[in-house]
């Protein structure tokens, strides 16, 4: 029996509208041939399933078109909200300004409240944290400040290198803490607030005698040891966060003729790296 010919079986497809099931039948092709044959050629109208969601997508694009929401769309439609963003994604929400205002206002509120015994009870823990930390710090001795002193400085100061000896105490930072710490160990070291030199370093579009003056008062320090600021060059380009009233730039305490108390805080800061050395070996 000779097989039929592709054109047959497209005839069979365009002019009598038959199905592929049909078109087997017919013809005793398989399933994949009949196929092959009919690559191209549409499906009849009548061979093709309806979508049982087609209503509901017509009904989405009716109240997308009125305003809603795809979260609304999928609440009165009873789908996800994903088939119902797929609905009607090609179709933009163009909000009023004022009603976009109230749904974040909305949003933020449920955020809050959501959130609110959570936040709660992190800063209470936080607030115990704090505590017990305080707590196991106590008085502090002179030694005590000596050693604080000594590693503050190692961290923030200027140190002699191999290639540039340079032995001079210079300690820069713009936290009023820390600098108080440092102020405390010249102190301890017989070294008074009227004997270093101050100077604040800051970006030229700041207010840098307003930031000495602030620094003067918040530490102690005699205003008239004060010495031109250094101006940092303003780039347009960065995206500086420390700007506006309480950017106070960083103050650099230069203390004269410190090279041995230089050489002091160098021999300190070597026993503590032995001591601790030697501890962790022990083990």
């Amino acid at each position: 029996m000779t097989e039929p010919r592709a054109d047959d079986v497209r005839r069979l497809r365009t002019e009598e509208q038959l199905s592929v099931r049909e078109i087997r039948a017919r013809t005793g092709l398989g399933r994949n041939r009949v196929y092959e044959l009919l690559r191209g050629v549409p499906p009849p109208a009548r061979t093709r399933r309806r979508n049982a969601k087609d209503d509901l997508r017509a009904e989405a694009v009716a109240l997308r078109s009125t305003g809603h929401s795809v979260p609304e769309i999928a609440r009165r439609l009873g789908v996800s909200r994903s088939t119902a963003y797929l609905w009607v994604r090609h179709l933009p929400l163009d909000r009023d300004p004022e009603e976009q205002q109230r749904r974040r206002a909305h949003s933020k509120t449920m955020t809050d409240a959501r959130w609110a015994a959570h936040r709660q009870a992190r800063d209470e823990a936080q607030a115990a944290a704090h505590a017990s930390a305080a707590r196991t710090v106590g008085e502090l001795d002179d030694r005590d400040v000596l050693l604080l002193g000594a590693v503050s400085y190692w961290c923030e100061g200027t140190k002699s290198k191999p290639w540039r000896r340079d032995d001079h105490v210079q300690f820069v930072n713009s936290d009023p803490g820390l600098l108080s710490v440092f102020l405390r160990f010249l102190e301890v070291c017989g070294v008074d607030r009227t004997v270093p030199t101050y100077r604040v370093s800051i970006h030229e579009t700041a207010d840098a005698e307003a930031a000495a003056d602030w620094w003067a008062r918040e530490l102690a320090l005699p205003r008239d040891r004060f010495r031109r600021a250094s101006l940092k060059k303003h780039k347009a380009t960065t995206a500086r966060r420390n700007v506006g009233e309480t950017y106070r730039g960083c103050l650099v305490i230069n203390v004269p003729g410190s090279r041995e108390l230089y050489w002091r805080i160098e021999g300190m800061i070597a026993e503590l790296f032995r001591s601790v050395t030697a501890r962790l070996s022990i083990r």
